[in-house]
């Protein structure tokens, strides 16, 4: 047999040839988000029996946090993580839908009810084209986490200087605060400096990104947050692969988000200790501050739903969706997707 007939004859990957993969991440190898990639990167290297090797490349040094979604498709990177919540264009549908999980506390909860909204609406694929999804992410409820100045009310936001998630910019500025959205790797720097007076974040940033060096009141209300795709690989790289490496990734997606589950959880309690042993001060919320910031939340929601249509998305229709599969939420905690009868009839 010839040299060329023996090489045509040959599959291009053989059953024990090894092969490694690129994973970038903007965090630093021990940010919780990492912690559980690691996590995933074992998984995947034990039930691939030994075929897939994750390579990490931590720290922002391959991948961007608000051009990931670019680079994964001109792939800079095999995988990584992506955060649509970041980019500029191209992900209006994902990054208003974020602000529409009132009611979803739990990540487990948050994530179902992203699966259930992307399920009905072929506007979350358009905006994910060339990528192949690998977890959505949830996360612990944050809250607001100021330098020097205790808020109480929701009045003591006025004035201040907050970084947030792009669906809170509305109703901040509606209660008179100055918001500004920007990575979170670039928040401590803020607010060591001055730039920023304080932060939208769950308490497990007093301890994972330090915030508890610059920062020393946090004001624990409950801010909704929404579950968004946030590992993903491009869609040519995917199909590359030989159909078992593929079962694998597709098999890894559950344990990845339930890796990030656990460590966000774990990481939201290290995150109170660390912060009251650096002096941080942890105020409670006024039920009737509370209820009064959930309408706000929801009537600029809302608001944001309906622009949505100047992009041709129904974001009504999802809006309405989301409030409905939310208000569903049994007494276990258990999240149910819409039957069609029940989304048309949706108010």
């Amino acid at each position: 047999m010839s040299l060329w007939s023996l090489l045509v004859s040959c599959p291009l990957w053989s059953a024990q040839q090894s092969l490694t993969l690129t994973y970038a991440s903007p965090y630093a190898p021990n940010h919780t988000f990492s912690l559980a990639d690691r996590i995933w990167m074992q998984w995947v290297e034990q039930h691939s029996n030994g075929r897939l090797h994750i390579r990490p490349i931590w720290s922002g040094a391959l991948l961007s946090s608000d051009q990931s979604m670019l680079e994964l498709r001109h792939g800079v990177a095999d995988i990584g993580l992506i955060t649509p919540i970041y980019t500029r264009g191209g992900v209006q549908l994902i990054r208003t839908q974020a602000g529409f999980y009132g009611g979803a506390r739990t990540f487990e909860q948050q994530v179902a009810i992203y699966r259930c909204l992307s399920a009905d609406s072929p506007e979350f694929d358009r905006e994910l084209d060339g990528l192949k999804v690998l977890a959505i992410q949830g996360g612990t409820l944050p809250g607001v986490l100021t330098r020097t100045r205790a808020v109480a009310t929701l009045a003591d936001l006025r004035g201040l200087r907050l970084r947030a998630p792009v669906e809170l910019l509305g109703v901040l500025r509606d209660l008179g605060a100055d918001p500004v959205n920007m990575p979170m790797g670039s928040v401590y720097s803020a607010m060591a400096k001055g730039v920023l007076d304080g932060v939208i974040a769950p308490a497990d940033t007093l301890k994972s990104l330090h915030f508890a060096e610059v920062a020393k009141h946090y004001w624990r209300l409950e801010i909704p947050r929404g579950a968004y795709p946030a590992r993903a690989m491009a869609v040519r790289r995917w199909l590359e692969l030989p159909p078992q490496d593929r079962a694998v990734l597709d098999a890894s997606t559950a344990i990845w988000e339930h890796a990030l589950s656990l460590q966000t959880t774990a990481a939201m309690q290290a995150g109170e200790i660390a912060g009251r042993e650096q002096g941080v001060v942890f105020e409670s919320v006024q039920p009737q501050e509370q209820q009064r910031f959930d309408v706000l939340y929801e009537t600029d929601s809302e608001r944001s739903a309906g622009e949505l249509s100047r992009y041709g998305i129904p974001g009504q229709q999802i809006f309405q969706d989301a409030r409905e599969i939310a208000r569903r939420i049994d007494s276990a905690g258990q999240v149910k997707c819409l039957p069609a009868a029940a989304r048309s009839a949706a108010p």
